[in-house]
Parts: C-alpha cells; structure tokens; sequence
C-alpha cells in the first residue's frame, strides 16, 4: 500500500512506487522511489511512545505520519526497493541507492553519492560528494566520510574500542581514500587524503595520505603513486 503525508511536500515530475512518504518530507524534481521504501520512519523513542501509549485501533502509519519530521531527498534521486531513509535526513541530488538499504537519522550524504545493497548508516553520520558505497558496508554513528572515497564491499567502521561502552570515537575518511573489500575501521582512526587500504586489513592506528597500507594490523607498503601505476598496469592487462 501507498501512503504520502499531506504534509509531504512531492515535486510532480518524480515518480513513486507503492511507498510510505512521512512527515514534512520533501522529495526533489525526477526522482525515483521504488516500492516498499520508507521515507521519515520516526526515530526509536518516538515508536516506542506509539508502543507503550497507543489504543490498538489506529493506523500505523498515519500515527507514524503525524511524529515524523520528514526527510529531505534531492533531485534525480533514485532510492531503490526496501530502503527505509529516517527523519532528519538529507540526501542530495543524484544519490542513489541498491535494494535494502538502512539510512538513520541525522545522516547528511552528498550529491551523486552511491549506496550500495544492504549497506547501513546507522546515524548521526556526515558523507560527502561522489562517495561509492559497496554492497553491505557498515558506517556507525559519528564517522565522517569526505568526497570521492570509496568503500568497497563489507567493509566495517567501528566507534567503540572497548565495547559496550559510553565513550564513543568517530573514524574520519579524507577525500579519495579507497578502502579495500571487507577491511575494518577501529574507532578513532583517520584516513588521510588519498591513502589506500588493502582487502581485509584491520586499521587500528591513524593512516598517512597518499600511502597504502595492508595487513592485520595495518602497516605501510606503498606509495599512492605506486599503486596508481600498477592500477594503471592492470587496466592495460600488462599486470
């Protein structure tokens, strides 16, 4: 079924499949929402007030509808089946997303950023330009992800390295990084500009810009000049 609020402010040339559109959202000029998205799903306080102070006879939705405060998409937006976007969220124009994604509350992410299937943002998260986002990647709460990095597939960022505890610390990604397939972030670590982390490393401590590093933990093997030109040598077939 298709619910959009009528406080939903809808341009007329974007298309919307069987969806839920929450809230004061606001969806841009020529996008996309594919069936079973959810746009300005209420944070978890607010469900659980509908829990423990509900009747029983009202409509989710429209109980869901009348918390929510909505969440911004851009234009040419295409946000495909399954994805549920959080209020206070703000997408920008040509972001686009696979099947099942999971976008928490005050998350920023930049234009023509693209998300991969299954991937969650847990919240609280800021992602700049051009980012590629892999399939099944994880990005706590509190991490900073500049432009034109890419995150490839199930790659984990941490915020806790003691968990469970109170104290939590943001991984920063500068611009341009790249971070290999299934590699792991420990908290408070940043990428610098540029630098490269190899498939399945562990980084546990602060990465330099331009270099590359590999391994469990993570240690310097290269230069950004050296894997470019290599990247360059496989592109060729000469590597």
């Amino acid at each position: 079924m298709s619910y959009v609020s009528q406080k939903a402010k809808i341009d007329k040339t974007a298309v919307l499949g069987r969806c839920l559109v929450l809230g004061r959202s606001i969806v841009g000029e020529y996008s996309l929402i594919d069936d079973y998205v959810i746009i300005g799903y209420p944070v978890r306080k607010k469900i659980l007030s509908i829990i423990k102070y509900s009747s029983g006879r009202e409509i989710l939705h429209e109980i869901m509808d009348k918390i929510s405060e909505g969440s911004e998409i851009g234009s040419n937006v295409l946000i495909r089946r399954g994805t549920v976007i959080y209020e206070r969220v703000k997408l920008g124009d040509y972001v686009e997303t696979g099947h099942n994604v999971l976008v928490r509350e005050n998350t920023k992410i930049g234009r023509g950023t693209k998300i991969g299937t299954g991937t969650i943002i847990d919240g609280n998260t800021t992602i700049g330009n051009g980012v590629n986002i892999q399939s099944g990647v994880y990005i706590p709460p509190m991490t900073v992800i500049k432009d034109n990095v890419f995150l490839g597939p199930f790659v984990i960022i941490t915020n806790d390295r003691y968990p469970p505890s109170s104290r939590l610390l943001g991984v920063v990604i500068e611009e341009g990084a790249v971070i290999g397939a299934g590699a792991i972030l420990l908290a408070g670590v940043k990428i610098g500009k540029q630098a490269v982390v190899g498939a399945g490393a562990t980084v546990t401590r602060d990465v330099d810009e331009n270099t590359v590093v590999v391994g469990t933990p993570a240690r310097f093997t290269s230069s950004r000049q050296v894997y470019e030109l290599k990247r360059r040598m496989y592109q060729e077939g000469r590597l």
